[in-house]
């Protein structure tokens, strides 16, 4: 196995081009676990954690590019205010060792269902920025996930960055495993409320082959909120409205039983979880 260390994003997309079955690795939170485990043996292992613009992020134009090695830790330190489901998600990941080390790229080059960083970013319609030595394309998270661990990233390009609008209002995220900490998650689900863009997001994980949306949830509560003001007006929703919901988010689901949950454990869940944050959002009559 070849082991590469680029010092430049220039030496970084030349490698992987050379190597197009090569494996990128940064914080190695999961690659490490597959390669100790056996799972993997890649023909190179490409290390970019001397590559520095993978660690910075900015705001441009109404626009946060958050490089693919910016850890949870600084997510959650420098990033909590202005994407606060993204930062809720990236507290419940590990313990602070793998928060430290562990990356949101990294969460999306594994893109298992459970990664607890997709829900928000699904919720949010963020765009993941790819690069290779041909360019740079943008593709809607969205449609970045393509079966369980699988996207479309292509052999020769790199996860460069996150591309994402801050909060304008209400985001939650919350999940249920086996016990409060460093745990995967049984099931996920994230929501957001943009008055601005008068626009719902939600984002559901580990119940189904990729993360989902819930469109005909987030379709449901815009109408509610379009109805009452309640975008531009505090107004409490009622519980009709808010078992409703829960019912949609619960309905998106594609869950499987495994080891770590029944289908309808998850379906369940999903619907509390929808409640739950939609309550915390939102609030009831």
């Amino acid at each position: 196995m070849e082991f590469i260390q680029p010092t430049s994003w220039d030496e970084a997309l030349a490698a992987k081009s050379a190597f197009p079955a090569g494996m990128p690795i940064a914080g190695g939170t999961d690659v490490m676990v597959e390669l100790n485990f056996d799972r993997a043996r890649p023909e190179a292992l490409i290390d970019l954690t001397r590559v520095g613009e993978l660690r910075e992020w900015e705001e441009d134009d109404g626009i946060l590019r958050i490089g693919a090695g910016v850890s949870y830790t600084r997510v959650i330190a420098e990033l909590g205010e202005r994407l606060p489901g993204l930062a809720m998600a990236a507290r419940t990941i590990g313990s602070p060792q793998i928060r430290n080390r562990g990356t949101v790229g990294g969460n999306l080059g594994a893109a298992s269902p459970a990664g607890d960083s997709h829900p928000p970013l699904v919720a949010a319609r963020a765009e993941v920025e790819l690069a290779s030595s041909r360019g740079r394309r943008q593709v809607p998270v969205r449609e970045f996930y393509a079966g369980p661990k699988e996207n479309v990233v292509a052999d020769d390009e790199l996860i460069a960055a996150i591309l994402v609008a801050p909060s304008t209002g209400a985001e939650q995220f919350s999940k249920i495993g086996a016990r409060n900490a460093m745990v995967i998650a049984a099931c996920s689900f994230a929501l957001a409320i943009d008055p601005v863009a008068r626009r719902v997001g939600t984002g559901i994980g580990s119940a189904g082959p990729t993360p989902l949306a819930a469109r005909e949830a987030e379709d449901f509560l815009e109408g509610v909120l379009g109805e009452s003001d309640g975008w531009d007006l505090p107004v409490a929703l009622g519980e009709p409205v808010v078992e409703r919901f829960g019912e949609l988010v619960a309905a998106a689901g594609r869950p499987i039983d495994d080891v770590r949950s029944s289908a309808a454990y998850r379906r369940e869940a999903l619907r509390v979880l929808a409640r739950r944050t939609l309550t915390w959002a939102r609030g009831t009559a």
